[in-house]
């Protein structure tokens, strides 16, 4: 697959740029810098890019993606207690034990100054559980102050304020620490429970097939293809990490570098008409473009067709990022007028599994009307990837 290096941002210029004040002489750097975020984000890109340099973010990181796996494979009842501790849930169902993925999710509440909401570099975190749900939060409101920074460009770019006012309007973003289980760790928890609850390790998934053009073969997905439908879905560069013994999660693990350079987050070019596979720094945040900032932008962002895939050959390989999802109300209302609702082109073998946009937003519709049928016609009784093991 081609490897596809990310326009990079860095922090600084992020705060340039988003500024209400630019001296003469940095003006012609603030215009370079906001077209080529525009060029990344709009529609003759990839609709994703990458802010470096963000500060603490490395520590951040460190200290809160190994808490992944180590709850992912902890026994349920020592998780729960956690959890209910730090006022963490979980949006998927974590009984199944052939699950692709474990997922710690937490509201991430957030001020409507942007000024205000912005990382505070001084803190130290203690890297175990006892300081687990105040790492969610300080790392959620860094990524909240990306975001919101980000929005401010986008809409002096394309005019007016409505991208960031539908983010102050909301003030609530979802974060999720995300766990993508090995091979080896689905086997091993199955096998553990069939004495027990007569489970068949025959049956054990891998992951789900999809084969987009002739010679791509892309199965054994951690995660199948999708659009977010919020307004900007922020990511960690994902941590990867090798174990030989999945039943012992503390021991015998080490971080390892990304398998072939890249961080096996895929997306769909439908200009191209082809899929890449991202390649970001360690240390950086990935920031992509969802449906409703498509919907918002009439056309001028265009949304990230994505997915996860698992490396070949790497059956001890787990994969770890933290995600936050900066949605608009629920209240919002979209306008379909002006807006190119057919201007993604999709190949017959993505239209098998993603729903069209045009079969879920109608003119007039809430955030909270279509979050509901986006999810129906994806992951419904009768959705397009029902009997699909998703996120």
């Amino acid at each position: 697959m081609e490897v596809l290096p990310l326009y990079e941002l860095s922090y600084s210029d992020l705060l340039l740029v988003s500024s209400n004040d630019v001296s003469p002489e940095e003006f012609g750097r603030v215009e370079s810098t906001r077209k080529a975020i525009m060029d990344a984000l709009g529609p003759i890109g990839p609709g994703l890019l990458s802010i470096t340099e963000v500060p603490n973010a490395a520590a951040l990181r460190r200290n809160l993606l190994p808490l992944a796996r180590k709850l992912a494979l902890m026994e349920p009842n020592h998780r729960k207690l956690i959890l209910k501790d730090h006022r963490l849930g979980s949006d998927v169902p974590l009984k199944n034990l052939e699950r692709n993925v474990s997922s710690f999710a937490m509201q991430i509440k957030y001020s409507n100054d942007t000024e205000n909401t912005q990382l505070n570099s001084e803190h130290e975190f203690v890297s175990g559980y006892e300081d687990l749900g105040n790492a969610f939060r300080e790392l959620g409101v860094c990524m909240v102050e990306l975001g919101l920074r980000l929005a401010r460009i986008c809409d002096r770019a394309i005019g007016g304020q409505e991208l960031e006012q539908s983010l102050l309007e909301s003030g609530i973003a979802i974060a999720r620490l995300i766990h993508y289980h090995s091979v080896l760790e689905k086997t091993l928890l199955v096998q553990e429970a069939s004495p027990k609850k007569g489970v068949n390790s025959k049956r054990i998934r891998t992951g789900d097939e999809v084969k987009l053009s002739d010679g791509d073969d892309f199965s054994n997905l951690w995660q199948q293809w999708h659009y977010d439908y919020g307004i900007f879905t922020v990511l960690t560069a994902p941590l990867f990490v090798l174990a030989s013994n999945a039943q012992a999660p503390e021991e015998k693990e080490q971080e390892c570098a990304y398998p072939h350079g890249h961080t096996y987050l895929q997306v769909f070019d439908p200009s191209k008409n082809n899929v890449f596979v991202v390649k970001a720094s360690p240390e950086s945040f990935i920031i992509q473009v969802g449906e409703s900032a498509d919907i918002i932008s009439r056309g001028k962002l265009r949304a990230t067709l994505h997915s996860v895939a698992r490396p070949s050959k790497f059956e001890h390989l787990s994969r770890e990022t933290f995600v936050l999802f900066l949605q608009p109300a629920w209240n919002k209302t979209f306008s379909t007028e002006d807006y190119p609702m057919n201007h993604s082109r999709l190949t017959e073998e993505i239209q098998k599994i993603v729903p069209p946009l045009a079969m879920r937003l109608k003119n007039g519709m809430t955030f909270a009307d279509f979050s509901r049928e986006t999810t129906k016609q994806y992951y419904g009784g009768t959705g397009l990837q029902s009997n699909r093991k998703l996120v």
